[in-house]
């Protein structure tokens, strides 16, 4: 919806304040281009870049509230807002405007600090409450909008985007977090609450942040996801998640602009384009592919389209398109995120924003409902438990030395592993040991143990595929998916909405049985059961594909001599083993191995260091 950048300081707002804010404000005018506001008191300073899409005549921010004595600044959608709004009209408020802004502030007057946990919606904001002296931000459970800060106790810097901070270069040091660095070896992202910056942090999902006159800022969690399998007759079952997923796409269609929907022709983004079509007959409907065979779905979509009688407008992509944006897309991801399939999400997201505002997505849908290929694992490893443990520390081994490639090495590493010490999401780019040949200040202490230990102590009490979800829900969806979604589409100034990723479709999929969601062969068992009767039955078996990028191809061929060169050229020599890189570059050429996904990674990485670090500026041709 919109992007906004903040100070709260224990002294007097000064004039050079204002002047940094309105230049940490000016790095996000792609999330607002429609309107711009400001605010400042004694001891804060709020700016807002507006995307305008409901109460387009009376949502400007900051929102002030009671007499001036409370301030917002607020990104995101409540979707449940008319429903709250006359609740406390009943209870005797009356409002002035069709505003969200105005409903936040007048729940946060009347029912204080938790009232956060009513609010049904992705939603970052931060509430000046002049008549306590304190700064209130919030960011949604799963985390879907971005809130990142800079705190030295006696002020905090908060802003929509990292980038805004590099406005402010004398506020931080753009020194790496070397634990950072590692984990996002791993990860292919760096996990919350940190950032790639030692002085920089990203408030964690479902949270609560509080900062006081003269006191330290204090961060409690208001939501955790926990699952809770319930015994249930099937077909109730299937009644619930269409009945919820129905209401979660209603909502979520509410605007005063035009909606519309991603479509890749997996089952994913069909159930909410055939759900949005109850509401909207009309819709809209938008697909990406590349110029490869086996790398787009714009003719399975197209297929769908059909099927549903919607709209259908897409577009292909090359590998020139791609190279002549690449640094302009790392630009608007703020963090080195090795993952592709940010890259056809940009342009699906520029294609959309020609003819709609707001856009509906699928995201969510795997970790709520069981829908990785990977969920399969403790099932296809289940021969291991019966193996002595000695037995699997030799075999272990002996997969160990031997060298990449070998068939059956990765299925006995697995095999041999406990579930706590293999498992780190749905991504796993470079394993501890092998971060040594890549990493100049490699420490061996910076295990990606430390980020799943606490989670998995959380999780003990499920089985391995809820832990896998619980993991997933927890590092990958908030630190992978939701971010390039967030950044990629609102580079394009467009709304992305996740409808799958509401509070009570949660509550009805975290209640289903591991065998509703991975049976058999199916992942997403009973999701595919509720909508075989309304989809193509290609729709309901397919095999995922989620935006496929000719990555591997592309690093062999068209792509080699600018990743050849990237490598050679680049200024992270303090960070990167260029030499070991190189070599890897070679043996991937060569067909042997597919060392892409690891190339990627440091590539991304090497591109994010030319951009934030070398401060080689792609913010001219990026807005």
């Amino acid at each position: 919806m919109c992007g906004f950048v903040g100070f709260f300081t224990n002294e007097k707002v000064k004039n050079t304040d204002i002047e940094n804010i309105r230049k940490m404000n000016s790095k996000i005018q792609h999330r607002g281009p429609d309107d711009e506001g400001i605010y400042y008191g004694h001891n804060i300073l709020l700016v807002f870049r507006r995307l305008s899409i409901i109460a387009l005549d009376s949502g400007k921010q900051p929102f002030s509230y009671n007499n001036d004595n409370y301030h917002i600044i607020f990104n995101g959608e409540i979707y449940n807002y008319i429903e709250l709004k006359e609740k406390l009209i009943n209870e005797g408020l009356e409002f002035s405007t069709d505003t969200e802004a105005e409903v936040i502030l007048a729940l946060y007057k009347h029912k204080g600090r938790d009232f956060v946990k009513e609010l049904r919606g992705m939603f970052a904001f931060a509430i000046w409450d002049e008549v306590n002296k304190k700064l209130f931000c919030a960011r949604d459970p799963f985390g879907i909008k971005p809130f990142y800060y800079i705190d030295n106790d006696n002020s905090l810097y908060f802003a929509s985007e990292l980038k805004s901070f590099t406005g402010i270069t004398d506020k931080y040091s753009n020194e790496i977090r070397q634990d950072s660095l590692h984990n996002y070896l791993t990860f292919q992202f760096v996990p919350e609450p940190n950032t790639m910056f030692n002085d920089i942090k990203l408030l964690e999902s479902g949270c609560i942040l509080e900062k006081s006159l003269n006191e330290k800022i204090n961060i409690t969690k208001y939501w955790y996801p926990k699952f809770n399998p319930i015994i249930k007759d099937t077909n109730e079952k299937i009644s619930e998640i269409k009945t919820v997923l129905e209401n979660s796409v209603k909502i979520h269609m509410r605007s005063d602009v035009p909606v519309g929907c991603f479509l890749s022709g997996g089952i994913d983004s069909t159930i909410i384009a055939l759900l949005a079509k109850k509401f909207n007959p009309h819709i809209k409907t938008f697909t990406i592919g590349f110029n490869r065979n086996g790398y787009s779905e714009v003719d399975l979509a197209k297929e769908t389209a059909e099927e549903l009688e919607l709209e259908n407008i897409s577009r292909t992509i090359d590998c020139d398109e791609f190279i002549k944006d690449i640094e302009k897309i790392v630009w608007h991801m703020d963090s080195p995120v090795a993952d592709p399939s940010l890259i056809p999400i940009y342009y699906i997201s520029k294609e959309a924003r020609k003819h709609v505002k707001v856009i509906l997505s699928g995201e969510g849908s795997d970790e709520l409902f069981g829908g990785y290929g990977i969920y399969h694992e403790p099932q296809s490893l289940k021969m291991f438990s019966h193996i002595p443990a000695s037995v699997k520390r030799a075999l272990k081994h002996i997969a160990y030395i031997c060298p990449e490639g070998v068939k059956g090495k990765s299925f006995i590493e697995r095999g041999c592993t406990p579930l706590e010490e293999r498992y780190v999401g749905n991504a796993k780019i470079f394993k501890d040991y092998e971060k040594m040949d890549f990493l100049k200040n490699y420490n061996k202490a910076f295990t990606y143990n430390l980020v799943t230990k606490p989670l998995y102590e959380a999780a003990v009490n499920y089985d391995d595929i809820t832990k896998m979800q619980y993991i997933d829900i927890n590092t990958w969806l908030k630190g992978d998916i939701l971010i390039k979604s967030d950044r990629m589409s609102m580079a394009n100034s467009l709304e992305l909405r996740v409808p799958f990723l509401d509070k009570e479709v949660f509550k009805v999929a975290s209640s289903l049985m591991t065998s509703d969601k991975v049976h058999n062969s199916t992942t997403k068992y009973l999701l595919r059961e509720t909508f075989k009767d309304d989809l193509p039955m290609d729709n309901i078996i397919r095999k995922k594909l989620g935006y496929p990028v000719p990555i591997r191809h592309w690093l062999k061929n068209e792509l080699y001599s600018w990743a050849e060169s990237t490598i050679k050229n680049s200024m992270a020599d303090e960070y990167i083993n260029k030499e070991n890189t190189l070599k890897m570059l070679k043996i991937h050429k060569t067909g042997h191995i597919d060392y892409s996904r690891k190339l990627w990674t440091i590539i991304t990485f090497i591109l994010w260091h030319k951009v934030f670090i070398e401060e080689v500026s792609c913010e001219a041709k990026a807005i």
